[in-house]
């Protein structure tokens, strides 16, 4: 299990480093996920212990949504003054995300009709 947090920890570094040097716009873990996407794709295999961190990290996902859960009991005055914003950027987030995910899978499709 250390293996793979520590794959999984050094590739968040590299996504850190390159958002503080080169694309500082993009958070780091974003980077370090991409990053490691480009290795798994490279590699065409995911490591087993790669594998058993995330089915363990999958298996309790749960617990790393009582951060968020906090945050939003803490912020609920904010909250509920800026609700209209808040429900209208999470729709649009929804519809974009639908739609995109939608279009993405259609052009997988027909790519794999094709070969």
């Amino acid at each position: 299990m250390i293996p793979g947090l520590v794959q999984i920890l050094l590739w968040q570094g590299a996504g850190e480093l390159v958002s503080h040097f080169l694309l500082p716009a993009i958070p780091g873990p974003v980077l370090g996920l991409v990053l490691l996407l480009l290795f798994l794709i490279l590699r065409g295999s995911v490591p087993e212990t790669l594998a058993f961190v995330s089915d363990a990290f999958s298996q309790h996902l749960g617990l790393l949504f009582v951060p968020a859960a906090t945050g939003v009991i803490l912020f609920l005055p904010q909250l509920r003054e800026h609700a209209w914003a808040v429900v209208s950027a999470l729709l649009a987030s929804v519809v974009l995300t639908v739609g995109a995910t939608g279009l993405v899978l259609k052009g997988l499709s027909r790519k794999a009709s094709r070969d």
